[in-house]
């Protein structure tokens, strides 16, 4: 089977290795850390399945595991998840009957492999080693994919998948299976394409009396003394009020109370960068790379930076607000994290969780950077999350 496989996003949390895809709960966060040690060690099937079981089953209601090999695939369901798998020999549909403990299926010859988990909409994000928050997961050449040039007399291939293609024909007529894949494809080069600015930068805040003494002021960190002299400019006599778009967060002043770096002594690191410090993949598909200051939300906005070092600026959707309309700053470290992406919860109201490799996740305090190593997800809440990968 290919090794290419997709997610639609979801709550559920996806822990990809190399050989083995465990799926669990949203509820089931307490076992993510610990798996995707295992799974990014190289571990097989079976002591992946050990150390799931190993808080034991009672208390594992859900969960889909997929390994690889060279010649089969391992599939077991318990509970909610349903697989619908093509083979060289036909369809079949994996599901648990209730009452019994999983179902597992050893199949050889598989084509493709879809689990669906909730809903059922269509996979068309690329699904790369590290964790993700998915409700459907796909593995090998969906059947419905047409082929890359539609008139080729290769495309009645398409119609010779067996009856489970009408399960997933919608994806067909959406089409963002295909569309997405030039998307993420950056993840995988070198440098990746930093995501334009979503709308025209305002101008630098700066005084109007010192317009050339005055540095640029950047989001969320402490004026210095601008003059050799110590003599602060003249400002206006009242800040502009910021807006509040969300009711409880504010672009713009207030977060400079978040005094960044929080160690004594750190040194700041320049706010562009000339080769970026890690990628950011996000469940929207989105790719950026942080060669400087990124700035996340539903409604972002970067009011104190000037104009030639203006931040890369990423609106997310939010449907139930969960999001706040400035919430997350990741930049490139400087010190002791040189050569490392840095985020900051903005004083989000809904928070920030940060899940890395290796480590129990955690929930960012505004204000406090954090260093991010390569396979860390970013939960920003209403289904949206942020992998950081090797740039």
């Amino acid at each position: 089977m290919s090794t290419e496989a997709r997610f639609a996003t979801g709550d559920w949390y996806a822990v990809v290795g190399e050989r083995v895809t465990v799926l669990l709960p949203g509820s089931r966060r307490d076992r993510v850390a610990g798996l995707w040690d295992l799974a990014d060690s190289g571990a097989d099937a079976d002591a992946v399945l050990d150390a799931l079981l190993a808080g034991g089953l009672s208390s594992l209601d859900h969960f889909a595991l997929v390994a690889h090999s060279d010649d089969s695939t391992r599939l077991i369901v318990r509970g909610a998840p349903s697989a619908a798998v093509s083979t060289t020999a036909g369809d079949d549909v994996v599901t648990a009957a209730a009452g019994t403990t999983w179902a597992e299926r050893l199949v050889t010859g598989v084509t493709s492999l879809r689990v669906t988990l909730t809903g059922d909409g269509p996979a068309d994000h690329v699904l790369t080693p590290g964790l993700a928050r998915v409700s459907v997961v796909e593995f090998g050449e969906p059947a419905h994919r047409a082929p890359a040039a539609p008139a080729s007399p290769a495309a009645p291939a398409v119609s010779e998948a067996p009856a489970e293609q009408s399960d997933l024909a919608p994806a067909a007529e959406d089409g963002p299976a295909t569309e997405a894949m030039p998307v993420l494809a950056p993840v995988l080069a070198p440098v990746a394409a930093p995501v334009p600015a979503q709308a025209p930068a305002p101008a630098p805040f700066v005084a109007e009396a010192e317009p050339v003494a005055a540095p640029p002021l950047t989001f969320g960190r402490p004026e210095d003394d601008p003059t050799p002299t110590g003599e602060t400019p003249a400002v206006p006599a009242e800040q502009p009020e910021w807006p509040d778009l969300d009711g409880q967060t504010q672009a713009g002043p207030p977060a400079a109370a978040f005094d960044r770096p929080p160690i004594p002594g750190q040194e700041i690191a320049p706010e562009v960068v000339a080769d970026p410090v890690a990628s950011l993949v996000f469940s929207t598909g989105d790719v950026v790379a942080v060669d400087r200051t990124v700035l996340v939300g539903r409604a972002p906005e970067a009011r104190r930076f000037a104009s030639h070092d203006q931040p890369h600026v990423v609106t997310v959707p939010s449907p139930h607000q969960e999001i706040s309309s400035t919430h997350l700053e990741i930049r490139p470290g400087a010190g002791a994290d040189h050569g490392s992406a840095i985020a900051t919860d903005l004083g989000s109201t809904n928070g920030t969780v940060l899940a890395q490799p290796g480590l129990d996740a955690e929930e960012l305090k505004p204000g406090i950077a954090v260093s991010l190593i390569p396979g860390a997800v970013l939960d920003l809440g209403d289904g949206v999350t942020i992998q950081v990968t090797n740039p």
